[in-house]
């Protein structure tokens, strides 16, 4: 409730008093800046306690195909979503923007300068890191899972040798754990001042010049969700999607309010486990699913590059759009982490293929920041979805359990140890600041609890 109060007062701020919010700046980018620092070390930990929760390796290989598999099938769906809409619509006809007059300045000109530079191959070199510590310094997520499964591997494979080691990642994941609850607290004013900053930088004036662009991704994101996304949920998982937002009502207005889905992360983790998906599933999905799984990106992506080749009178034959998809798919996952990522992908793309004036990105670089919104949202609930897909594909799911969560019937301030989930998964328990509690203590100190 804080943070939707927030984000209304800073709308209103935006619109009536646009200098004195667009001076909010600092609020909302302390608070995103705040979270990014910790997103890598609970990322890190995160996968090494899901890879070492595993006692068979084999397994871990099996879920993390499972999970890119999935997560290939869905950005796909998500991209010809974005295809479909914009050729029935065709909102770009009649623009008629002559691209060698358009000007790139200030970020999207810096944008634009990365994505002509980066190629289509160069996520899976990319994945590899300078140092062990570049990774965390850069703040890239992919080279911090390809440390994390690695790390997490090699613990596994030395045994009794890397017990210690084990111990002490799962009591420091509680120690970030807190510091992130600490951080949270601020999460409305983080809200504030970005909502703030984007209604008085951009003003309204630009939703209104461009709501046709905004309100086609807005209805087809809806559809995407609803629809795509419910179908895959209630046909194989059986549950239900509108159960499902409603559960996650409180991370999705923190995204909602802070443009980006990476404060929700943890909140998604923990309440994934306790609805009954097995602990080493969802600490292995979720935070691969944040650089792989990204729907919303993809529908914006495919939306986007097709917006500008009718605005600049490109014609794109069927077969050339399948093309831009396939390349989409790559980079994509290239920017994932990375400051201005749709736009350094979107012009990545346009410069691949070369059919389309990269320049053209600034005729979409106004509304960006309000598309930005429901990029995070469908992001953050398309890897919900994902999760409970692959933990239900593992049979690490305890969907009774599931059920009653989403119902209402059992709710975490009332369970002090939730039942463990299927498939003899780690037992779990709720600690006071909302946090699952990763070890069981026994012996000479705490040791998964799976062994």
């Amino acid at each position: 409730m804080q943070v939707l109060i927030a984000i209304v007062v800073g709308i209103v701020l935006g619109w009536r008093w646009p200098d004195l919010a667009t001076s909010m700046e600092p609020i909302g980018t302390t608070f995103i800046t705040a979270m990014k620092m910790l997103i890598g070390p609970i990322v890190f930990l995160t996968i090494i306690g899901g890879v070492t929760g595993v006692a068979d390796l084999k397994q871990v290989g099996r879920t993390g195909v499972k999970a890119l598999a999935y997560f290939q099938v869905g950005t796909v769906i998500a991209m010809i979503a974005g295809l479909v809409a914009i050729n029935l619509f065709r909102l770009g006809d009649g623009v008629h923007a002559d691209a060698s007059r358009i000007e790139v300045s200030g970020d999207a000109g810096s944008y634009v300068e990365t994505g002509e530079h980066q190629h289509w191959w160069e996520f899976l070199t990319h994945i590899v890191p300078d140092s062990v510590f570049g990774a965390f310094v850069e703040g890239d997520i992919l080279q911090v899972i390809f440390l994390a499964v690695i790390f997490g591997i090699a613990l596994r494979a030395v045994g009794q040798v890397g017990e210690p080691i084990i111990a002490g990642v799962n009591r420091l994941t509680e120690v970030v754990f807190k510091v992130l609850s600490f951080v949270m607290k601020v999460a409305p004013l983080g809200a504030f001042g970005a909502m703030a900053y984007a209604i008085g930088k951009f003003g309204l004036s630009t939703l209104t010049s461009l709501g046709s662009l905004i309100l086609l991704f807005y209805v087809t994101s809806v559809l995407f969700v609803v629809v795509v996304l419910g179908t895959v949920l209630a046909a194989y998982v059986r549950l239900n999607i509108f159960q499902l937002l409603r559960y996650f009502k409180e991370e999705l207005l923190l995204v909602l309010g802070t443009s980006t889905a990476e404060p929700a992360l943890p909140g998604l983790m923990r309440k994934l486990e306790f609805m009954g998906a097995e602990k080493s599933t969802v600490r292995l999905v979720v935070p691969t699913g944040y650089s792989f799984n990204l729907d919303g990106a993809a529908i914006y992506l495919s939306l986007a590059t097709l917006y500008i080749a009718q605005a600049t009178d490109t014609s794109l034959s069927v077969g050339q759009q399948l093309g831009l998809l396939a390349v989409m798919l790559l980079t994509s996952k290239g920017a994932a982490g990375v400051a201005g990522g749709g736009f350094i992908a979107l012009t990545a793309t346009l410069s691949t293929v070369g059919h389309v004036p990269a320049a053209g990105i600034m005729l979409v670089f106004g509304i960006d920041k309000f598309m930005s919104e429901c990029r995070a949202l469908v992001n953050f609930c398309g890897n919900a979805v994902a999760t409970l897909f692959v933990a239900r594909w593992e049979n690490g799911l305890d969907l009774e359990r599931a059920r009653r969560v989403l119902s209402g019937d059992l709710r975490e301030a009332e369970a002090v140890a939730p039942a463990a989930p299927a498939q003899g998964a780690d037992e779990q328990a709720v600690t006071g600041a909302g946090v699952p509690a990763p070890t069981l203590a026994g012996g000479d100190g705490a040791v998964p609890a799976n062994r």
